[in-house]
C-alpha cells in the first residue's frame, strides 16, 4: 500500500482467488482497499453549527508556506459531543477578529473556494493559529484542498508553524 500512496493512486482492489467479476453486483469476493491520508494541520477557524449539532460545524484548516497560513478545507467529522464541546471551549479562549488564512475568500474556474464566499466569512470565527491537530483523508483535491477528511485529534507535540504540506514519500 506504500507504493500504491507513493504514486497517488487511490487504492487497490482485492478478490479472491478464483473468484470472477460479477456487474451490478455486489460481492464479499472483491474488495476495495483504499490509501488514507494522514498528516497534521493548524485550526485557523471554525463554521457556525447547523441542525441539531452544537458548538460548531466544521474546522478550517491549513498548514504554512514559508511564513504564510493557506487554507487545505472543512473538516466537519471526526468529533462527538464531548470533543465538540472540549474543543469549542479552547477554540474560544484564542478567539480573533480577523481571518489568520492568507488566501481566503478566493475564487479559483469562478467559484469560491469550498463555497466560502465574503459574506460567508462574517459568519465564521476564527482563532489565533496556535492549535495543531491530525487528520485523515482520502486525497488532496486539484485545487490543494482535502478530500473526505476527518479530525483524529489535537496534537501538542508539534509547533503551528512547523506543519507544511506533506508529499508521499
Amino acid at each position: 500500500m506504500k507504493e500504491v500512496q507513493r504514486l497517488g493512486l487511490e487504492g487497490l482492489i482485492g478478490k479472491l482467488r478464483g473468484s470472477v467479476y460479477e456487474p451490478d453486483r455486489r460481492s464479499g469476493a472483491w474488495i476495495k482497499l483504499k490509501v488514507l491520508n494522514e498528516q497534521e494541520f493548524v485550526v485557523g477557524g471554525y463554521t457556525p453549527p447547523a441542525g441539531a449539532r452544537k458548538h460548531f460545524g466544521a474546522l478550517l484548516v491549513g498548514y504554512y508556506k514559508g511564513d504564510r497560513l493557506l487554507f487545505a478545507g472543512k473538516v466537519g467529522t471526526g468529533f462527538n459531543a464531548e470533543s465538540l464541546a472540549l474543543l469549542h471551549g479552547k477554540f474560544r479562549r484564542e478567539s480573533r477578529a480577523s481571518c489568520p488564512f492568507a488566501d481566503l475568500p478566493s475564487r479559483q474556474g469562478g467559484a469560491w473556494v469550498q463555497g466560502i464566499t465574503p459574506s460567508m466569512m462574517r459568519k465564521m470565527r476564527w482563532v489565533d493559529p496556535v492549535f495543531v491537530c491530525q487528520i485523515k483523508f482520502a486525497e488532496w483535491t486539484r485545487d490543494a484542498k482535502l478530500r473526505q477528511p476527518v479530525f483524529l485529534g489535537l496534537r501538542e507535540d508539534k509547533k503551528p508553524t512547523e506543519v507544511k504540506r506533506e508529499t508521499p514519500q
